[in-house]
């Protein structure tokens, strides 16, 4: 019988079980899929914990993953039995087999095993929407990465660093500065022991970033829009230490004109032409090896209240993959 985890009420990790599921054949647009690897993300914590609300309770949480189709619904043309697909706005994937809607699938080229695959889609695709679709980085320009060392912050720097930027990344503890450094930042900075802001200032010879990518939140803010020059972008898009709750629209006049966005995957992947077109991008540059995917930690799917434990006292670094 098919194993998933469920949650039957918001709470810590072990609110997560492991139980017996019935998984149903594809419907209409949808496909099959036999899972061998499953990512694992900030916003599952997010959802387990009820800061984001599921459709309805019990629910199985996740949203990434990689295998092989086992069968397709009616109207499905693009894939067929036996392909390696992997998606990263899906849901329902902490299980051993997932049904979900083809339109959020991609198909996995030669060249990329699973794990990685897992590893970099939800993670890869946001670094895309980051890096290319929200403040477009180009040579020469100055960026300032918060969780450098965290699994978007591995992909990001090494792309932001490819694309021809100095970047700055800030991490939480002295074991990630030679991590951070290795995977494409010229300058790392210890937000929790240093003033950040200031040591920006001091990097860009009082100039400021051109765009500030802040996964943090509350711990980062607004001292995040201190670093950046007139006209900068600040982009949040995640909430590790707590959401931004108190933001006042007038701080970015005083800042200097700044602009500010709160993007989320979904919204760009809704599309599935801007979901082909963001995972090519992606593929190319994993391919090509400008940009290496890190899956620092493996675990059994049975073992998810321990993943979710070690990854929500910010312990890991770069991207841990559940095999089921």
């Amino acid at each position: 019988m098919p194993k998933a985890i469920r949650i039957h009420q918001y709470g810590g990790p072990e609110v997560m079980r492991y139980e017996d599921v019935t998984v149903g054949e594809p419907g209409p647009g949808q496909i099959r899929v036999r899972q061998s690897a499953i990512g694992v993300n900030f916003i599952d914590i997010y959802f387990r914990s009820g800061l984001y609300k599921a459709p309805q309770l019990p629910f199985t949480p996740g949203n990434e993953g990689a295998g092989t189709v086992v069968s397709v619904g009616e109207g499905v043309t693009g894939f067929k039995p036996g392909e390696r697909v992997a998606y990263g706005s899906a849901s329902g994937t902490y299980a051993d087999e997932v049904v979900i809607d083809a339109k959020s699938v991609v198909r996995v080229p030669e060249g990329i095993d699973d794990d990685t695959a897992a590893a970099m889609m939800l993670k890869g695709l946001t670094t895309q929407y980051l890096l290319r679709r929200t403040y477009r980085v180009q040579p020469g320009d100055t960026i300032l990465f918060h969780a450098a060392a965290g699994g978007v912050g591995l992909i990001a720097t090494q792309w932001a660093k490819h694309l021809g930027a100095t970047v700055i990344g800030t991490v939480g503890s002295p074991d990630k500065v030679a991590l951070a450094r290795e995977h494409g930042c010229d300058h790392v900075i210890l937000y929790r022991d240093e003033d950040f802001a200031a040591k920006v200032k001091e990097i860009t010879g009082g100039k400021g970033c051109q765009v500030v990518y802040d996964g943090v939140g509350q711990a980062t803010f607004p001292a995040s829009l201190d670093c950046l020059r007139p006209f900068g972008y600040f982009v949040n898009f995640g909430s590790a230490s707590g959401p931004v709750t108190q933001f006042d629209i007038n701080l970015l006049a005083q800042k200097g004109s700044l602009y500010a966005t709160r993007p989320t995957l979904f919204t760009h992947t809704a599309d599935r032409a801007v979901l082909d077109e963001m995972a090519a991008d992606l593929f190319e540059v994993v391919r090509s090896g400008a940009v290496k995917i890190p899956v620092h930690a493996r675990a059994k799917l049975a073992d998810a209240q321990r993943v979710h434990a070690d990854l929500a006292g910010r312990q890991t670094t770069g991207a841990t993959v559940m095999h089921p």
